[in-house]
């Protein structure tokens, strides 16, 4: 099959052999998978990610980056066909969309982050049959496969508590940012403050439902804060994910704030802890989703309540991976972009 590999730190379009199920699996066939800014960074930091993997001691992040590797994990696929004494509620032709796990054996395999199965950049995947959820009839492939990345959003939101008068601080626009301003929506959150150096961010932070937007250089989002929400409890999003981000915040965050650490920052970095002390901050690292998170925000989508609509900014085949990625890293162009591996 036809795919986009990350060969080294490099992605080059390669026929790679097909994936065969396994007792408990289903073969399906890609029919659109969004690219994350975890594989914008693992393209060029594999090795972090690996290390970062080894180090917390249980995650399914085992890559191998001498190996290839067919990333892709925001997915809406196809059912072809089933493994071995393997029976399913799917009928062949009919769409889903899953968490990014197989559990093969006693390992679970990160699907898009795996030596061993391939990820949406290929035109075939293997999934696990218990975790297949059907995607509702009436929404569209393109919004199915946002599924993953707004749910990354709900799940940063659920595990910071929000009570009725907290105000929200998003940091960032990006899609984690974007996504965690789109479940605060979801959740009544009001009001939710975001900031973002790139004009196109910020006006996709309102569409997605900030009640207000700063560029940073020009207005301290803190300051916004003071305006607005009238010093009620801050939650602060952190969705950069760069080195420093996390210190400035802490420094500025008011008293008693929760923080709330989303964004992927690849490097190691450091913090002041008596800064956080006299300050009784409260930091929160989160990461992914529960299944019933998963679920619930495929529901959300096919329902309305979240609307996916404004992300999705272009589409490609496997050809234009690469590009894409390239692309990408110009946040005035895109949001999100989503590979067809079928598009000829």
């Amino acid at each position: 099959m036809r795919a986009a590999v990350m060969r080294g730190s490099r992605l080059v379009v390669d026929t790679v052999p097909e994936p065969e199920p396994a007792t408990g699996e289903m073969l399906v066939r890609t029919l659109a998978c969004g690219i994350c800014g975890s594989d914008l960074h693992a393209l060029t930091h594999a090795s972090k990610v690996v290390e970062a993997a080894r180090e917390a001691g249980d995650s399914p992040f085992t890559m191998d980056p001498s190996r290839d590797v067919v990333m892709g994990h925001e997915f809406c696929a196809e059912v072809v066909d089933y493994g071995p004494d393997t029976t399913g509620a799917f009928k062949p032709g009919e769409r889903v969309v899953s968490m990014p796990l197989l559990f093969r054996g006693s390992a679970i395999q990160a699907i898009g982050y795996s030596n061993d199965v391939p990820g949406g950049y290929g035109e075939l995947m293997v999934l696990s049959a218990g975790l297949a959820l059907p995607v509702p009839n009436g929404l569209s492939t393109e919004h199915a496969a946002l599924t993953e990345p707004m749910a990354v959003g709900v799940h940063a939101v659920e595990k910071a508590h929000m009570e009725p008068h907290d105000a929200a601080l998003v940091i960032g626009c990006g899609p984690v940012g974007l996504a965690v301003i789109a479940a605060l929506k979801l959740k009544g959150t009001e009001p939710i403050i975001a900031s973002d150096l790139s004009p196109r961010r910020r006006a996709l932070g309102e569409r997605m439902g900030a009640h207000a937007v700063v560029d940073p250089r020009q207005r301290p989002i803190i300051d916004a804060y003071r305006e607005i929400a009238d010093l009620r409890p801050a939650v602060v999003f952190e969705c950069v994910g760069i080195p420093g981000m996390l210190r400035d915040i802490m420094r500025h965050a008011p008293h008693g704030a929760r923080i709330v650490v989303a964004g992927v920052c690849m490097d190691d970095d450091t913090i002041r802890p008596l800064v956080g002390i006299n300050k009784e901050l409260s930091l929160q690292f989160v990461l992914g989703y529960t299944p019933f998170e998963f679920q619930d925000t495929l529901a959300a989508i096919a329902d309305g309540r979240i609307d996916v609509a404004p992300l999705v900014t272009g589409s490609v085949g496997v050809e234009g991976v690469a590009q894409a990625f390239r692309d990408l890293a110009t946040p005035e162009q895109h949001a999100k972009i989503l590979v067809e591996p079928w598009r000829s």
